[in-house]
């Protein structure tokens, strides 16, 4: 029932829309109706500014972090469980009850969340999606290819239990899912590339 409780808790911390909220605070926009249309750090950053992007980035990352560290607090570190709470945290974020389940694509609820759980294979994925975007300047490419190769690097330098591979399978699967609109931009020729300025 706690585990179960901490799940539940990790889906309302993914649906907590810290984009949406920052930019329409501060702005009264809608970001959903600017750039990319998603709520996530690259269209905040590129349609309101840079202290918003890193604010959402650094928020986001945050509550996938708090969702897996929460997770383990209820079940004792449980890793299944706490495997179970990062697909939780990016399920919410992507999909949330609170903007009719219009989300974002999950990126830094990932990397929040499996920083929480295995920390040198996400690093290692990390030098993955910064040598791609400085190679191609797509954060989108960067993103997909990294949480590509996520779960080969969970294997190889944890060697979990195979429910956590399974969990960082699925948690892979959503991200490119998730990007599968960026994947015919990049295909088409007419993705964005990344810019850390302001918006024009």
């Amino acid at each position: 029932m706690t585990a179960a409780l901490g799940l539940a808790i990790a889906y309302l911390l993914g649906d907590i829309p810290f984009g949406y909220l920052l930019v329409k605070l501060t702005t009264g926009r809608d970001v959903r109706a600017s750039g990319s249309g998603n709520i996530g750090a690259t269209n905040v950053l590129r349609t309101t500014g840079r202290a918003a992007g890193v604010a959402t980035l650094l928020l986001d990352m945050g509550k996938g972090y708090l969702a897996v560290w929460l997770e383990g607090r209820l079940t004792g570190g449980n890793l299944e469980w706490m495997s179970a709470a990062a697909l939780a945290v990016m399920i919410g974020h992507s999909y949330p009850v609170f903007l009719r389940f219009r989300g974002g694509k999950a990126m830094a609820a990932f990397v929040g969340a499996w920083l929480c759980l295995t920390p040198l294979p996400l690093a290692a994925v990390l030098v993955v999606f910064v040598a791609m975007v400085i190679r191609t300047r797509h954060i989108s490419l960067a993103s997909i290819v990294g949480a590509g190769t996520f779960p080969l690097a969970v294997w190889l330098i944890e060697h979990p239990p195979a429910i956590v591979v399974a969990a960082a399978i699925l948690s892979a699967a959503l991200i490119v899912h998730r990007h599968r609109e960026n994947i015919a931009r990049l295909r088409a020729g007419t993705e964005s590339v990344f810019s850390f300025g302001s918006p024009k």
